[in-house]
């Protein structure tokens, strides 16, 4: 025999899935007795061999066998939990959706989508082993926090489908459609980032606060922590790892974003990008090396980035940028939007990316759009050391605001050959 047939592999796939799943449910309930609970690991195993043989003798016509041998199983595994709740206080029906679906994952790799069962098999396995880290995720949320991400959600996707997907306003430069889609990405990264902070707290890890503070807001979190060297010199080497931080997660959270609205942009944006983000990185392990223990105790500087207000203040920004960015296309051409990136990069970078990554590869040159992010993520990051200087003293000053600033002038020196001298005289 050249190759294993075909129905074979599937089947084993079947098996493989089910198996799979008994081990996870057996590790969770090692400690009951044999007998003591629904399903191991081999009647798990046999329950992806019932979906595979079931799904087999389906063959090409309908499934009215597997939707039988379904319900049999439905009716089985029913009255086991039932038996079982009577002895147990635990009411729980997780091992009885995860029989059902190893069931329908074990037809569905015979009848021709065994990656795809197989790939549905280990995200299902992981959410199974996950829960207390899930169940303490889900207890980080305030009851606000779960609303607006909800209300967030709801508006997404029941608004942005009757959103018109067309140019409005002057120039056609408004598409509600489109500022709408940039708001709710902007808001998911950010949502990662402010979820983040809320788990580890600034009180666990300046580090973690700061890595996960630069994919929310890397500006709040620079005001925060800037705040907190005031008198506290015995710290600053730790908040000064936390800004730094920020301020570097902030531009591989620019990179992801302009290339997911033009992937060509990433070609330009690597270098600079990477450039930057050493010169900012490296001393980090320096400051860290020779902080002292001491302890830092904030409220979390983000705010949540799902409450509607945030976003909406949001897009209307967004919606200025692009105006103003096709305005001073139209009135000064490449040079009017190298000066915008200039001057929107001070307080914000989304914006700005997110206007200059659309604009990209139609209306601007994808060279110049990513020489203008650079220079909004410089202009920002020099902003920033300012800001640290002048809230946090000389002691954070020195450590945070020569170091942002060498990296917005190496950037800048990475990026200025984009250019080609098309826009600078």
């Amino acid at each position: 025999m050249d190759s294993l047939d075909p129905d074979f592999l599937h089947l084993a796939v079947a098996l493989g899935i089910g198996l799979l799943f008994g081990a996870e449910r057996g590790w969770q309930q090692r400690s009951a007795p044999d007998g003591g609970r629904v399903a191991g690991i081999r009647t798990f195993g046999l329950m992806g061999l019932l979906g595979g043989a079931a799904g087999m003798l389906t063959g090409e016509g309908g499934a009215l066998v597997l939707g039988f041998v379904f319900l049999g199983l439905v009716a089985m595994l029913t009255v086991a939990h039932v038996l079982e709740a009577q002895q147990t206080p635990d009411i729980s029906i997780t091992s009885l959706a995860a029989g059902l679906l190893v069931f329908l994952l074990g037809a569905l790799a015979t009848r021709g989508e065994p990656g795809l069962a197989a790939a549905a098999a280990v995200v299902a396995t992981l959410l199974l082993s996950y829960k207390p880290t899930l169940h303490r995720w889900l207890g980080a949320l305030d009851v606000k926090e779960l609303r607006a991400g909800l209300l967030m959600l709801l508006i997404t996707v029941v608004v942005l489908p009757v959103l018109p997907d067309r140019g409005f306003g002057p120039w056609q430069a408004l598409n509600p459609y489109a500022i709408w889609w940039m708001v709710v990405l902007i808001a998911g990264i950010s949502f990662v980032g402010y979820f983040a902070v809320r788990l580890a707290g600034t009180r666990r890890g300046l580090l973690v606060t700061g890595l996960a503070g630069g994919l929310a807001s890397s500006t709040a979190l620079t005001l925060q922590l800037s705040r907190a060297a005031r008198g506290n010199g015995e710290a600053v080497p730790s908040l000064a790892s936390g800004v730094l931080l920020a301020c570097g997660t902030m531009l591989p959270r620019m990179v992801l974003v302009a290339t997911l609205l033009n992937g060509a942009l990433l070609e330009f944006l690597l270098l600079p990008a990477l450039a930057m983000g050493l010169v900012v990185y490296l001393p980090i392990l320096f400051y860290w090396h020779r902080a002292r223990s001491a302890r830092v105790d904030l409220p979390s500087p983000l705010k949540n980035p799902f409450e509607w207000r945030a976003a909406l203040g949001f897009g209307a920004l967004l919606a200025l940028i692009m105006l103003l960015g096709e305005a001073l296309r139209q009135a000064f051409g490449e040079r009017g939007i190298i000066a915008l990136a200039a001057a929107s990069g001070i307080t914000d970078v989304d914006a700005i990316t997110l206007s200059l990554a659309r604009m990209s590869g139609s209306e601007l040159a994808t060279e110049v759009a990513a020489f203008a992010m650079i220079l909004a993520a410089a202009a920002n990051n020099a902003a920033k050391g300012l800001l640290a200087w002048g809230l946090g003293g000389r002691a954070l000053g020195l450590r945070v605001g020569t170091v942002l600033l060498a990296s917005s002038l190496v950037g800048l020196a990475a990026a200025l050959p984009l250019l080609g001298g098309r826009v600078l005289p």
